[in-house]
């Protein structure tokens, strides 16, 4: 779930950002008594997204709006179908209309993307996993789309998880000096985080498992050869993911080589956003 508070102030920006000193082009031409119903047209197949967040962008906007839901997150829609019917002020109903479908398409968007891969896994033991490559102020809104869509958050930013890179490793000095140094910190500031750590080769592999002490090791742009080489190496021993250069077509033959988790991070970043429209009744 998105924070109440995260969301709130979002949805504030939105508004500040959009409706300014007034929605003019409403004000100039609709009786400010006139009340009305809008419905949220769906316009191409896929997974809709955003449905709880358009009721917040309603109650935030005015008190007078009302949803009246007909399809909830989560669940497929095709060409024609409803999603809500909004009541309420026409005024209003105007005001709103720009905001609730900028959150809905995006997040849908993400949604129908994320089920693709999902479905595509079907079968497997591998995991779709999101990344950090998000709209800058949106994270929680994509992350979510995310999670309704069937896929799973990875970390959430910075500090809900230990990621040794190729940068961390490269500054630490080497793989065992950046375990080390991850498990002396974790111990001085008294922190529970996982430690997950980023291998570049089947060498890294096997120093790392020599070194021991993480909890997930993350084979970067590994082919598909050397990834089912690195699972057999790693043999349960600790969670694997594979990441980097894995599209839609090679995504099943990763998870043919047994790895837990693959991470997309075109699931956020190279998004097309759901066609969606919100016509007047």
């Amino acid at each position: 779930m998105i924070p109440e508070k995260y969301l709130q102030s979002l949805i504030k920006r939105a508004y500040k950002e959009d409706v300014g000193d007034g929605d003019h082009s409403s004000l100039c031409c609709i009786n400010e008594d006139a009340t009305g119903k809008a419905k949220l047209l769906v316009k191409e197949p896929g997974i809709i997204a955003g449905v709880e967040v358009a009721r917040q962008v309603c109650s935030f906007f005015s008190k007078k709006l009302s949803l009246n839901i007909f399809i909830n997150d989560g669940q497929s829609v095709k060409p024609g179908d409803i999603v809500f019917e909004l009541s309420g002020p026409q005024l209003d109903i105007l005001t709103a209309e720009r905001t609730i479908l900028n959150f809905m398409q995006r997040m849908s968007g993400i949604a129908t993307e994320t089920n693709r891969y999902a479905e595509e896994l079907r079968g497997f033991k591998t995991k779709v996993l999101d990344t950090r490559k998000t709209t800058p102020g949106l994270r929680l809104i994509e992350k979510e789309a995310v999670k309704i869509g069937g896929g799973i958050n990875h970390r959430i930013g910075l500090y809900d998880m230990i990621m040794l890179k190729d940068n961390h490793i490269d500054y630490a000095g080497s793989i065992e000096k950046a375990i080390t140094n991850a498990r002396e910190y974790l111990y001085r500031k008294n922190l529970s985080l996982k430690i997950e750590i980023e291998v570049r080769s089947l060498a890294d592999v096997k120093e790392v498992l020599r070194v021991g002490k993480v909890d997930r090791i993350m084979l970067d742009n590994f082919n598909i050869g050397n990834t089912r080489a690195a699972v057999a190496l790693i043999d349960g021993k600790y969670e694997t993911e594979s990441s980097g250069g894995i599209t839609f077509d090679t995504l099943k033959d990763y998870a043919a080589c047994g790895v837990d988790f693959i991470s997309v991070g075109a699931l956020t970043h190279r998004i097309r956003s759901l066609d969606l429209s919100l016509k007047a009744i």
